[in-house]
């Protein structure tokens, strides 16, 4: 980056206009706390209306002299509009306001700069940011940007303009081809995924909804946690066991936002797949937000974006401990299937209640079958204990295990191609009955 950004807060003016044009308009409250959560300190909170920007500096020359007045009389170091701007635009700004000036895409590339921990996820976000700073090059050589052209005039500055535009582009293809291998060792991951059965559940949701909080809660993991937007970058898969049904993937994804920047979904795209390709979405949402239906509609929108739109989606309504009467249920459509469970993350009610909507949602594909073992394949009735197919298991007069199931159609078939296992059609007690039947006749004879 040509600007280096402090380790400490910095002095920040926010801008907010409100665009009669615009149909769908940011929301402030929102933008105060991604400044905050990107470490910024603001001090004066601008506001104003107008019919549509101005192509110049996207507010007013009135609006203009008012932020102009406010970095002077604050000594503000940074500028920030909930808003996207030009490169022109935020070049004039800066050269009026004398200060750095940053729209609401770049503030949040910053935030994702800063939360990224994992090799993948600062690739991503260097990906983002690289995109976003193309088009904004000419930022940083302000002082070579009036080079006049001509014999004995031409200066160092289109020169070295075009060197960093050169840079800049062997970066982006040097961590495209990066990404391009962590997609495919991603894809061999699913496959080997496919291959061992195990459904993936993704939890998905706005940024700051709680969806690490209940990952941890679920998993008993240690991932990190905190009340500021966009905390959890890096995806992270645990394996979980569900009651009456086995094993499952949970992963923790990256958080949505409203107009989430089109640089971010490209350079997240290999982790967004995750979602894509998951058998089980969980919409993580706080309930107790006043917004949380627009935050539905945004995370829906998003997931439309990158083809997750058909996945079968559960929703969590999180956070019930900030509703005074609020307690954990289960709801279901008319045809009793689950669609949204009330939980609390930080205190744990209702996380049993969404494990067994879990569990029935992904139970759809299970059967019930009675399986006769002999004595001597005590290995695969030790590996159907370990997945949790077994319900109940009984020992006939003649050593047999009859042991009744519950999995997935694709593993009782791959038991029954591989070991030649016989399907009880009759229950055990028919079996025990029609023993003592022939040991009676027996006796007679």
């Amino acid at each position: 980056m040509f600007f280096d950004r402090p380790e400490s807060g910095e002095i920040s003016l926010l801008v907010h206009i409100s665009i009669a044009a615009e149909s769908e308009r940011e929301d402030p409250a929102e933008f105060e706390e991604l400044a905050l959560s990107a470490g910024a300190m603001p001090v004066a909170y601008i506001t104003g209306t107008r019919k549509k920007p101005s192509p110049d500096h996207f507010v007013g020359s009135g609006k203009l002299q008012e932020i102009e007045a406010a970095v002077q009389s604050h000594k503000a170091e940074l500028v920030l509009f909930n808003h996207s701007l030009s490169p022109s635009q935020e070049r004039n700004l800066e050269a009026q306001l004398k200060c750095r000036v940053l729209d609401r895409t770049g503030l949040i590339l910053d935030i994702f700069a800063q939360r990224a921990r994992s090799h993948e996820g600062k690739l991503q976000v260097e990906l983002a940011q690289l995109s976003h700073m193309r088009t904004r090059l000419i930022r940083g050589w302000t002082h070579l940007d009036r080079q006049k052209g001509g014999i004995g005039l031409r200066g160092a500055g289109e020169t070295q303009l075009e060197l960093d535009q050169r840079m800049i582009a062997q970066r982006i293809k040097a961590i495209n081809k990066s990404l391009a291998k962590v997609r495919g060792q991603r894809e061999q991951s699913r496959r080997s995924r496919q291959r061992a059965e195990l459904p993936t559940i993704s939890l998905v949701g706005y940024t700051n909804a709680g969806k690490s909080s209940l990952f941890n809660r679920i998993t008993q993991a240690e991932n990190y946690v905190a009340d500021q937007l966009f905390a959890t970058l890096d995806s992270t898969l645990r394996r979980v066991d569900l009651p009456n049904y086995g094993a499952a993937i949970l992963a923790d994804t990256v958080g949505f936002i409203s107009h989430l920047p089109h640089q971010l979904v490209e350079a997240f795209r290999a982790t967004l797949e995750e979602t894509a390709s998951a058998d089980l979405l969980l919409h993580v949402i706080d309930a107790a937000n006043e917004s949380h239906q627009d935050f539905i509609d945004e995370v829906n929108t998003v997931l439309t974006r990158i083809g997750a739109d058909s996945v079968t989606q559960l929703q969590v309504m999180n956070k019930i401990d900030l509703l005074p009467g609020c307690e954990p249920e289960i709801q279901r459509d008319e045809k009793g299937k689950p669609v949204r469970v009330w939980v609390s993350a930080k205190t744990g009610a209702g996380v049993e209640l969404l494990r067994t909507a879990v569990s029935e949602l992904l139970a759809v594909s299970l059967v019930e079958e009675t399986l006769r073992l002999d004595p001597d394949q005590g290995r695969l009735r030790s590996q159907l204990y370990e997945r949790n197919f077994i319900e109940a298991e009984e020992i006939d007069k003649e050593g047999f295990y009859h042991l009744r199931l519950r999995l997935p159609r694709q593993d009782l078939d791959r038991i029954l191609q591989h070991t030649g296992t016989i399907v009880l059609k009759n229950t055990l007690a028919d079996s025990n009955k029609l023993s003592a039947q022939r040991d009676e006749n027996l006796k007679t004879a």
